[in-house]
């Protein structure tokens, strides 16, 4: 964990102010949603596309 904190840390401070923000955002939403013990329920964007993808064969 504190790895990733490291990276984060830097990475937050190299991003552009705007991506950094979102970025931070993103985060905190994820946090809350672990609270909630709610992101086992959530699909992810590549289930998301494998669903697109067979609604859109012939």
């Amino acid at each position: 964990m504190d790895a990733l904190i490291e990276e984060l840390s830097t990475k937050l401070s190299y991003w552009q102010p705007t991506v950094a923000e979102q970025v931070r955002h993103c985060i905190l939403e994820i946090i809350e949603m672990a609270d909630q013990d709610v992101l086992d329920i959530l699909r992810t964007r590549t289930v998301e596309q494998e669903v697109l993808d067979l609604l859109d064969e012939p």
